[in-house]
């Protein structure tokens, strides 16, 4: 069953996106971004998060997401002319909540959800930690490279999508 994503009545003002996308750089990294959903309601949240994504992460085509963590869903949707497969997974226990993004020949992305119900000072301060790249007990200090399977080609999405995402 596909289902079109619902058009916002022009009478209900739009909320933002709470997305904060990764800055672009050489080194592959564990998170992409964070997002900051406003509710667990997948089929109105999940069309306003891909539209502010950037056209160079593509189409996206595949979306997983946290099978408890969501309201329930169907597993394809129609969004912005194309369709989308949703894969409700668990998430491993003790791990914060992700949702893993494919777009077919160019790459994957991991963004990690700030529950909706955050307060807005935890949420930004969630937010602008998750793609901190000091280290908070070294005095702020770089992190230092992991060595990641960055040398394989890059462009393809490997078995463990990690160290081949493409150029943002």
């Amino acid at each position: 069953m596909i289902t079109t994503a619902p058009v916002a009545p022009s009478a209900r003002p739009l909320s933002p996106v709470r997305l904060r996308l990764a800055p672009h750089g050489a080194l592959p990294r564990r998170i992409d971004g964070v997002w900051w959903p406003h509710s667990r309601d997948l089929l109105t949240q999940l069309p306003e998060m891909l539209a502010a994504l950037p056209s160079a992460w593509g189409d996206i085509t595949g979306v997983t997401v946290d099978a408890a963590a969501w309201s329930a869903a169907p597993g394809r949707m129609f969004v912005a002319n194309q369709v989308v497969r949703l894969h409700r997974a668990p998430a491993p226990p003790h791990a914060p909540e992700r949702v893993v993004l494919l777009s077919p020949g160019i790459g994957r992305w991991d963004l990690l959800v700030v529950p909706p119900d955050t307060t807005e000072g935890a949420a930004t301060v969630l937010m602008a930690s998750a793609l901190d790249d000091r280290i908070p007990d070294n005095g702020g200090e770089a992190r230092t490279p992991r060595p990641t399977a960055a040398t394989r080609p890059r462009g393809r999405v490997w078995p463990t999508g990690r160290g081949t995402r493409t150029r943002r």
